[in-house]
């Protein structure tokens, strides 16, 4: 077996519901910007190759039509379903899986989470800065992780972070509020006057 680590590609989560936002999250502009786009900026920098993970219904969406996109091949289950569509798809891989709505998210936050990444484990990632909890959605999933990952689907357990639980990883400290998601248009609006006030 060579010691060679997976290749590592990049795999942008981008095909949730946004029901709490009421709109497409991965079209938010901050700083002028969808943070889609910035998002995959910062992957596809940092990967060998990146994709963009999208439900069937939103492949020709224009923000996602020009980019490289894997469609989910399971039910809507959540960020698992597109975590397990990019393992069959390229099932000799390790996955940097990104959320798209990171919008404090840098290139040194990811470089610090690439540059701590073992193959041998079956996952790289960065603790919750809320509950200290294992991050699924910016972590390096390496190819070992699907077999407990498909055999949760299978028994109907679809959360990431409860399969990080059970698995072996590397946890590195939180990197500060780099991984603070919005999810309502409070917290967009909040996020809006955060960024405003850094500028």
């Amino acid at each position: 077996m060579s010691n060679t680590p997976a290749p590592l590609y990049g795999l942008l989560l981008s095909g949730g519901a946004s029901q709490r936002m009421r709109q497409d999250k991965a079209a938010l502009a901050y700083r002028g910007e969808p943070q889609l786009l910035r998002a995959w900026r910062l992957l596809e920098a940092l990967t060998e190759r990146a994709f963009v993970s999208v439900r069937d219904s939103q492949r020709e969406d224009a923000l996602r039509a020009g980019l490289p996109q894997i469609v989910d091949s399971y039910d809507a289950i959540g960020p698992a379903a597109g975590i397990l569509s990019a393992q069959d798809r390229h099932p000799d891989a390790a996955w940097l899986v990104l959320a798209c709505d990171l919008p404090l998210l840098d290139h040194d936050t990811l470089r610090r989470l690439i540059d701590a990444r073992d193959p041998l484990v079956d996952a790289t990632v960065f603790a919750s800065s809320h509950d200290g909890l294992p991050e699924p959605l910016c972590a390096i999933w390496e190819p070992r992780s699907h077999a407990l990952l498909r055999q949760r689907y299978e028994d109907g357990s679809y959360c990431p972070r409860k399969a990080l639980i059970q698995s072996s990883i590397v946890l590195l400290p939180a990197p500060g509020d780099a991984l603070d998601n919005v999810n309502t248009p409070e917290e967009r609006q909040a996020m809006q006057q955060r960024l405003e006030s850094l500028a």
